[in-house]
């Protein structure tokens, strides 16, 4: 199946059967379920939500399916068209609306796409309002509205440049020093909305630009997670324009990696931990990244004398937990800035006008930069198990087994050694084990990891 309901939204591939891949029909009934779960509270006679999509061949198709299903619900829409995941998350409280709807399968490739539903702060929805919607969408409880109560559609296209000016205009940002620094920046857009709104970024902080697949008509030259494996071209392409480094985005432009000036990787998990070090050398506070993220933040917070914490896996866990803790910057390793200054979302315009204000304080090479912060290295692998096997109950052995060490278990076991940690997750669809584990080398985390594995079969008797 490639209908994936979860309580963050839908998504699914294009095409197939109903109920077995994100149909027209399946499209219609979930923005039925969302707009129907947003009318059942409140007390508002009209409703406003905010709709904006990356530049995926589906995306105009299931942007008028989504749109005119919420104005046969008597919700008026703000259509924003091409637009980024933070665009719209910014727009929902800009524009006083009750929500919003990113169309988005963010990393995935093109043939998928995705309903990713807000509440009226511009934040995703807490579990229990995903389950709602979850149950509503099941029983097709839906009420339409008549001929005299319909909503009406409000076209918007200038939020990317209300977003720019907003990171712009936020004070840890220097524009003054990067023009000052004259960078050259080669961008990778994979083709999709972040090919428009970072080189318009970047080009306002003085940055000459180099674009690489900056076009947005949704065929994604490479697979669209930013991932090593994927980014051969702007890798070669940032040492023969000599630029000073490369920017990647995912077609909805939350996360963010960077290309040291040799055309190394800087390490997706540590565009946090950079921008993070930028911010508390200027603010110091809390931080707050997820359980499966390196170490490195944990390091970098304590160094700046923070305090840090660790949230279980999820984009809506990380910021609640950084609202408890109130951390002045956060995110998850997958290259996912929140900076609350900003708005309580992952958002790629923050990370770049954040990172390069602190690339030109400090003067030094992207490679230089990434040398300075503790080293670390990351294995991530998965056993299968047979159904009948009881994957709780492995957990609990291997937390049993580890008892006289730190261990969580918000979220599966994290088990944290002096210099290592492994974290264990169970897939909630299939009989699996996530494992990850992060040491000061990676055959030190291949190792860590090939133990663990063993161990966990041993138990399980396989």
């Amino acid at each position: 199946m490639t209908l994936i309901k979860s309580i963050s939204g839908i998504r699914g591939t294009i095409g197939g059967k109903v109920g077995d891949n994100l149909t027209p029909v399946d499209a219609v009934k979930f923005a039925s379920a969302y707009g129907t779960f947003l009318k059942n509270n409140t007390s508002k006679e009209k409703l406003t939500v905010v709709i904006g999509r990356d530049a995926r061949i589906s995306g105009p198709m299931i942007h008028n399916l989504v749109v005119n299903t919420l104005i046969g619900l008597g919700i008026n829409v703000i259509d924003l068209g091409l637009s980024t995941t933070p665009t719209v998350e910014i727009a929902v409280p800009l524009e006083k609306a009750d929500g919003g709807i990113i169309l988005t399968a963010s990393h995935n490739p093109k043939q998928w796409n995705a309903l990713k539903l807000l509440n009226a702060k511009g934040e995703f929805l807490s579990g229990a309002e995903g389950a709602k919607i979850l149950e509503i969408a099941e029983a097709e409880a839906f009420d339409f509205s008549d001929v005299d109560t319909l909503g009406e559609i409000t076209i918007n296209d200038a939020y990317m440049d209300i977003h720019i000016d907003e990171v712009l205009n936020l004070s840890l940002v220097d524009v003054e020093a990067v023009k000052a620094a004259k960078f050259k920046v080669v961008v990778d857009g994979v083709n999709s909305s972040g090919g428009i709104i970072i080189p318009r970024l970047l080009e306002l902080m003085g940055v000459e630009v180099v674009k690489l697949y900056c076009e947005p008509n949704g065929h994604f030259p490479h697979n669209p997670e930013p991932l090593k494996e994927h980014l051969t071209d702007i890798s070669e392409l940032v040492v023969k324009e000599k630029a000073d480094l490369g920017v990647v985005v995912d077609p909805d432009v939350d996360r963010l990696a960077f290309i040291c000036e040799d055309g190394e990787m800087f390490g997706e998990e540590y565009t946090l931990v950079a921008c993070a070090d930028y911010v508390l050398s200027k603010s110091p506070g809390n931080t707050v990244s997820n359980m499966s993220s390196s170490r490195a933040l944990r390091d970098v917070t304590v160094a700046h004398g923070g305090k840090y914490e660790a949230s279980a896996v999820g984009e809506v866990n990380v910021v609640e937990l950084m609202k408890k803790n109130n951390a002045i910057i956060g995110g998850e390793g997958n290259g996912g800035i929140i900076y609350p200054e900003s708005h309580y979302g992952r958002d790629s315009l923050v990370g770049v006008a954040l990172f390069l204000t602190h690339l030109a304080n400090k003067k030094m090479s992207v490679s230089a930069l990434r040398a300075s912060y503790p080293e670390y290295y990351m294995s991530k692998n998965k056993i299968e198990l047979t159904p009948q096997i009881d994957v709780d109950a492995i957990l609990v052995a291997m937390t049993e087994k580890y008892k006289n060490e730190d261990i969580t278990t918000i979220d599966g076991v994290k088990i944290d050694f002096a210099t290592e940690w492994v974290h264990l997750r169970k897939s909630n669809t299939e009989p699996i084990i996530r494992i990850y584990t992060e040491a000061p080398s990676q055959e030190k985390a291949d190792v860590l990891a090939l133990r663990i594995i063993d161990e966990i079969k041993a138990i399980a008797g396989i």
